[in-house]
């Protein structure tokens, strides 16, 4: 088969056995830098994205995927916007809900939360609440029964039970004769929910929003429309275009401005953590370089022969591109099926090791997510092979180049 000489060279270079054994373990060390830097990079991004999913899934569990509220007042007519948002094919559900600061005071601490009254009919629409219930149901809250649902970790903080009650004190005051002060009512506790997410397992209170419309004075109105969504992705573009059908002046809101922090703090975490990983494939880069250095300088005699010969100082370069990229090849190709195979069998290593020690690495009473999630996406997969890539064929520039300047008569004069 026909091939470009500095291809053919190249290649031969690549099979046969050196003199210098040194060079060859150079060579070696090289590949095996590459691989062990892409598989540590790609097994690591995709447990970080495991988790970051893992944490997306829970906190959107309760969360809405979008809101439309109103501004600065209760939302009126909150039954044609839930219509008009469900004949949109992008929605999956829709409900109605009021939120509140609030004091909640029991038998500990008094501590601050967000009570938000919901229609449990609908709630299934846009949570998974009912499924996340450990004492009690989502059905016990009834209109006029001032019952409340509360968060496992703020139950355990206001040291409340089922059949407990907690005093509420909200945010919204009330104007009588001597002045202006908090509007306070007592709930029954009549069921207890655990996300495994601390910010709302702590911080969050639900009720029927029919008592928190009583208590609040609001009438029938609500704060706004919580929607979920088929695509979460779409949030912001779903409640912008629902916001603009029901002509108002309404506040839109979606998941990613509603968790910014969080969610850029996780970006910047795996980005850093990318970039740091990325100096391992970077030391296998140096290593092919020191390689390709040292067979130049043993490959001499042959450059200068191959130089006599008619072979040009840019064949002579292409000549140790192609073999310094092949390495680069090896060694990428290897990590990536290294760094595939190590992350779906990542579950399976640790039970292994747990078993074989006998060890808890993750407890379910230290962490809330207690194996390793991970999340192998193919763009990842691709710009980690693409960066080694890029790094081998860069650190095979010089070696290459070096090579292109030997003088035949030089090289040749001790031979």
């Amino acid at each position: 088969m026909f091939k470009p000489i500095p291809v053919a060279i190249g290649l031969r270079y690549l099979r046969a056995k050196r003199r210098n054994g040194f060079i060859s373990f150079i060579s070696l060390a090289s590949i095996l830098g590459i691989a062990l830097g892409v598989t540590v990079l790609i097994t690591t991004l995709s447990v970080m994205s495991g988790f970051q999913r893992e944490i997306r899934d829970r906190l959107l569990s309760m969360q809405a995927h979008a809101t439309v509220a109103g501004v600065g007042a209760p939302m009126p007519d909150w039954p044609h916007a839930v219509e008009v948002a469900m004949q949109d094919p992008r929605v999956a559900g829709a409900a109605p809900y009021v939120d509140v600061q609030a004091m909640l005071s029991g038998n500990g601490d008094p501590q601050g939360a967000m009570v938000r009254g919901v229609l449990p009919a609908d709630e299934p629409h846009v949570s998974v609440l009912a499924d996340k219930m450990e004492k009690g149901r989502l059905d016990s809250l009834k209109p006029g029964s001032f019952n409340i649902l509360l968060g496992a970790e703020l139950a355990a903080w206001l040291r409340v039970d089922v059949g407990d009650t907690v005093l509420v004190t909200t945010t919204a005051l009330q104007h009588t004769a001597v002045g202006s002060s908090p509007r306070i009512k007592r709930f029954h506790v009549s069921g207890i929910f655990a996300v495994g997410h601390n910010e709302i397992d702590r911080n969050l209170a639900i009720a029927d929003i029919k008592d928190l419309q009583r208590v609040l004075r609001m009438g029938d109105g609500v704060t706004g429309v919580r929607l979920k969504l088929h695509d979460m992705d779409q949030s912001w573009n779903v409640a912008r275009d629902l916001a603009l059908k029901l002509q108002g002046p309404y506040r839109i809101s979606d998941w990613t401005t509603d968790n910014a922090n969080l969610y850029q703090s996780l970006k910047m975490e795996k980005t850093v953590m990318g970039v740091l990983l990325s100096l391992i494939i970077a030391m296998g880069a140096f290593n092919l370089v020191s390689s390709q250095v040292m067979l130049v300088t043993d490959k001499q005699a042959d450059i200068a022969i191959l130089r006599t010969l008619g072979l040009s100082p840019r064949g002579v370069m292409q000549v140790f591109m192609v073999q310094g990229s092949l390495i680069g090849i090896m060694g990428t190709v290897m990590g990536v099926i290294g760094g595939i195979l190590l992350t779906v069998n990542l579950e399976s290593i640790l039970e292994l090791i747990e078993s074989v020690f006998n060890v808890t690495l993750l407890p379910s009473d230290v962490y809330y997510i207690t194996g390793l999630p991970y999340d192998l996406r193919t763009s990842d997969v691709v710009t980690i092979a693409c960066i080694a890539l890029t790094m081998s064929f860069l650190a095979t520039l010089y070696p290459a180049w070096r090579a292109a300047r030997t003088q035949p008569a030089e090289a040749l004069r001790y031979e």
